[in-house]
């Protein structure tokens, strides 16, 4: 008897026959996909608690705030909140940004309940304790110190800096030792009470339950929640393009290594051209062994431990840079050969090859992306955040294979100025 082949099934992707949107009373947007190939759920989402809303004078709050929204509640203290969520074997964690306030979480599916109870009172009620403060507090501080001292953290905040001069993205996350030390308790009560609400706020759960369960689930817990004088963020201010090249070099004395960040203004995450940019930077410097500023810097020349380019997109202007890290006697060298390869790439653009290969990698790697529930929580996050539409993955790899070399020219030449570039430096 001949041997049935079957062909292997190809993964759905997330699209909108399959994740079950609802908005609840109060505005609170859940989004859920069913999985019961494992018992597990993965949650995530966010809230639009972030440091637009800080002053100056107390860079770091929305961090600080969000770091501590598990240190204690009305109904729990610290230890009992981890003791609970290790017991069972579930994680659930806060983090912070500059538009919002991120969250995340997964348990086993017959655990959910306890997940969106420690969720709900570490959003709704926390107590900020004193004693939880101050550690988190020397914990930040310490942070702080060590960023101080290393040569990529502060080359790239001061790459931040001017090329968002006098805009919330120049700002530091995480504040500074003086902002830190200023702010108070009654600080973190005040910014939790008017910018902590479900207005604006996304929640994604994906894993084995239905669709609408999830739905209810999430209602029995979040849905009551109401903050009438909840505090809209502002508007995001425009950025002031630079007008020509600009260098600063952050001095670290005692220090082996130097490093770099340069580059310029990147399409955000919803711009038309964020595919063909993103194509681009793979074959600049991520594709293989980190494209070719790795090939030119790293192999070819020897002059960098590690050499590749980013591209940082989001709700507003993302950035296009090129970092590296280098022996310090090298710096000037390895600047130099940047700007040559980055000229060569707004002037030529992507060779018939690359392009291929890197549209081929793209496509390929989606769903290993999608895999796990996390993989597909963060995807369905994503696509709500920055409003690509519920069928964007199953037409993503058409989006990929129409973008030709022109298109990739086109976006190199819009975005990068070889003449206009910020030039940040840290190390001895």
């Amino acid at each position: 008897m001949a041997k049935r082949t079957t062909k292997p099934v190809k993964p759905s992707l997330p699209s909108s026959e399959d994740i079950y949107r609802a908005t609840l009373p109060n505005g609170i947007i859940v989004l859920a996909r069913a999985n019961f190939s494992n018992p597990s759920i993965s949650m995530g989402g966010y809230l639009p608690a972030g440091s637009i809303f800080e002053s100056d004078k107390k860079l770091g709050l929305a961090d600080f705030v969000a770091s501590s929204l598990m240190r204690g509640t009305q109904k729990r203290g610290f230890d009992s909140i981890y003791n609970e969520l290790e017991s069972v074997g579930a994680s659930l964690g806060f983090d912070s940004g500059v538009h919002n306030v991120s969250f995340g979480g997964r348990a086993l599916v017959e655990d959910l309940p306890l997940l969106l109870k420690l969720l709900s009172e570490s959003l709704r009620t926390p107590t900020f304790p004193n004693d939880e403060v101050e550690k988190l507090r020397a914990q930040l501080l310490t942070g702080l110190s060590l960023r101080a001292q290393d040569t990529s953290d502060m080359a790239g905040l001061e790459f931040d800096r001017m090329l968002f001069d006098d805009h919330p993205y120049g700002r530091p996350g995480d504040g500074f030792v003086e902002t830190i030390q200023a702010i108070t308790r009654d600080d973190m009560e005040e910014f939790h009470r008017r910018y902590f609400g479900p207005k604006g706020m996304i929640i994604a759960l994906v894993g084995a339950i239905e669709p609408k369960k999830a739905v209810d689930a999430i209602a029995r817990v979040l849905g009551g929640w109401q903050v009438a004088d909840q505090v809209s963020a502002p508007e995001l201010p425009q950025h002031k393009p630079i007008k020509k090249t600009v260098k600063h070099h952050h001095k670290i004395a005692g220090k082996t290594q130097s490093d770099l960040v340069i580059g310029t203004i990147g399409p955000r995450r919803r711009d038309p051209e964020f595919i063909s940019a993103s194509l681009g930077n793979s074959v600049l410097g991520q594709f293989g062994m980190m494209g070719r500023i790795g090939d030119v810097v790293r192999e070819k020349s020897g002059l960098a431990y590690y050499a590749s380019s980013s591209l940082h997109a989001g709700t507003g202007p993302g950035t296009w840079d090129v970092s590296a890290g280098v022996n310090p006697k090298n710096l000037a060298k390895a600047i130099g050969l940047i700007e040559k390869e980055l000229r060569r790439f707004v002037k030529s653009g992507v060779t018939k090859e690359e392009l291929a290969d890197s549209q081929a990698n793209y496509i390929g790697r989606l769903p290993l992306s999608l895999e796990s529930n996390g993989g597909v929580t963060n995807a369905i996050l994503n696509i709500e955040r920055y409003g690509l539409g519920l069928d964007y993955y199953p037409r993503y790899e058409s989006m990929v294979r129409v973008v030709t070399r022109a298109d990739v020219l086109e976006t190199a030449r819009k975005y990068i100025n070889p003449d206009r570039l910020v030039i940040s430096t840290a190390g001895p």
